[in-house]
């Protein structure tokens, strides 16, 4: 047997390849868009790839399947429940495909078994794999977006389409129990996704387990009442990005194939333009540092060396015209990461971005960034303006108002609309916030729209689960995924102060801050990481 895992850093996505060597036949799943390693290595073993296999519709990535067919010739093929604007071989609960010599008449051979296993889509399925049919423990099983290495699918994408979050948790419950659980312990796991995917909460770093792992260490496995399951794997789940419905709707529909082409060079004057009357958004791809140091004003960013599709997708509508801004020498490697995602529409790319920026410093910006110390300053001179003091620690619900008191000399009382609960904590000297932001925590059960500076905006832009453990006092929780649809929600004409874990997300939301037309942004450096351990 041939057994290839192609995992993708940057989406945390995995691809594989199988074939039976002896006969040559191959199958293809999961594949992403650039087809060309899985066809170099078919071809170095001598495979030949005859069928491509979708575990389920992706909304993460713009999967590889058109691209595959037309290279190749090979079926396209989905779980039964599967609705596909383009032909494809349906594939049914327990049905075998021969690899090896038993599909040609014989016996034996490379043998992939179909399991039904819907719950975080309708159409989701998993494939075990035997070097042989006959062999009593498979080689393992390809659980997609149903198992993962450490959490189980999410179970609430499909909302839009009228299947409730519930419903389809008590069918991944019975998918998990009925099907993958059944296998025998050695057998291997490998799944669509690894750690950082937004398709799940908790998933390992690691790229394989095995069922007997699994079914040990993941706290979705564990002996529990159906009702707790649903509640687990419901709750505090990744905002998800905007392009995810994008995705799922062109892989399910069909897509242009790939053009994976160097975008076409662009003058300044011809980027500004394409700005000003197409629409299009300045997308800035150099290094963090590279773009607090200097940008262009009203452009936004996401680095080359984080997630970049994923972010970009968060803060950019599918279908807007993009202006690559990238270091000489990363601008196909910059279209082809969003084309990944289906961001095909890249008019070009604007040359050596640094040397544009110092020819032109009218229109450069610097992003502003503070640290910890300078922060617990900063609010605590926005938020004192003779009336409203602050806070140390405190309490509160979001039922109306929110008291807090502490050990320092100014106390306060706000309103809160939100529905968080908890208790922050202030360790340090002095008063105010030289006292409170020291250190801060405050623990939470859902997101606190309250806010406790009467001019400052502090804004958390992790996800629910990162917030829920533990944030700054007084922030409000506007996951960056969620941030474009939720701007609205801010007031241009005060200040904003944005934070996240490590200080990478807060940088992509001050620039779509300051390119709404936010005029003082800044973000933490470092992040609450810093903060806290300050």
């Amino acid at each position: 047997m041939h057994f290839a895992q192609y995992y993708l850093d940057c989406l945390s996505q995995a691809s594989y390849l199988i074939g039976d060597e002896t006969t040559g036949r191959a199958v293809l799943v999961d594949p992403r868009r650039d087809i060309d390693d899985y066809l170099q290595d078919a071809a170095a073993a001598g495979l030949r790839i005859e069928l491509v296999i979708e575990t389920h519709v992706h909304a993460d990535f713009l999967s590889g399947h058109l691209e595959l067919a037309r290279a190749t010739g090979a079926t396209i093929a989905f779980g039964e429940a599967a609705r596909t604007g383009f032909p494809i071989r349906r594939l049914r609960d327990g049905e075998r495909i021969f690899l090896g010599e038993a599909g040609n008449g014989g016996s034996g051979g490379v043998t992939l078994t179909v399991l039904a296993t819907p719950g975080h889509t309708l159409e989701s399925l998993c494939l075990v794999v035997h070097e042989d049919p006959d062999d009593p423990v498979p080689f393992g099983v390809l659980t997609g977006d149903t198992l993962f290495v450490g959490d189980v699918g999410r179970p609430d994408l499909l909302s839009a389409a009228g299947h409730s979050p519930h419903d389809m948790a008590v069918r991944l419950h019975h998918s998990l129990h009925t099907k993958l659980l059944t296998l025998p312990d050695a057998t291997r796991v490998f799944p669509a996704h690894g750690a950082g995917s937004a398709c799940g909460r908790s998933l390992s770093t690691e790229t394989s387990s095995t069922i007997g792992d699994q079914r040990r260490l993941n706290y979705a496995l564990q002996p529990m009442p159906v009702a707790e399951f649903v509640r687990l794997v419901t709750a505090g789940q990744p905002a998800t990005p905007g392009y995810f419905a994008h995705d799922a709707a062109l892989n399910r529909d069909g897509h242009p194939l790939l053009d994976a082409d160097e975008p076409p060079a662009l003058t300044l004057e011809e980027a500004l333009a394409a700005r000003d009357q197409q629409g299009a958004v300045l997308l800035d791809c150099r290094p963090l540092a590279s773009y607090t140091r200097a940008h262009l004003q009203g452009s936004l960013h996401t680095s080359l060396d984080t997630r970049f599709a994923e972010y970009a997708g968060s803060v950019v509508a599918p279908g807007t015209p993009i202006v690559l801004l990238a270091d000489p020498g990363k601008e196909r490697e910059a279209r082809l990461r969003l084309a990944r995602i289906g961001y095909d529409h890249v008019l070009g790319h604007l040359p050596d971005p640094a040397a544009v920026l110092n020819r032109e410093p009218a229109l450069v910006r610097r992003s502003h960034r503070v640290g910890p110390e300078e922060l617990a300053e900063k609010l605590r001179q926005l938020t004192v303006d003779g009336s409203d003091t602050d806070m140390t620690t405190g309490s509160g619900s979001g039922s109306g108002s929110d008291t807090a008191t502490g050990t320092a000399t100014d106390t306060a009382t706000d309103t809160a609309t939100g529905t968080a609960t908890g208790t922050a904590t202030a360790v340090g000297s002095g008063t105010g916030w030289d006292a409170a932001m020291a250190m801060a925590t405050v623990t939470a059960t859902g997101p606190d729209t309250g806010g406790r500076f009467p001019r400052a905006q502090l804004v958390d832009v992790r996800n629910p689960a990162e917030y829920a453990a533990g944030a700054l006092p007084g922030a409000r929780s506007i996951p960056l995924a969620t941030l474009p649809d939720r701007i609205t929600e801010l007031d241009p004409a005060r200040p904003v102060v944005l934070y996240c874990r490590s200080g990478n997300r807060s940088v992509i939301a001050a620039a779509l801050l300051e390119a709404r037309g936010f005029g003082d942004v800044c973000d933490l450096e470092g992040g609450y990481e810093a903060m806290a351990g300050t």
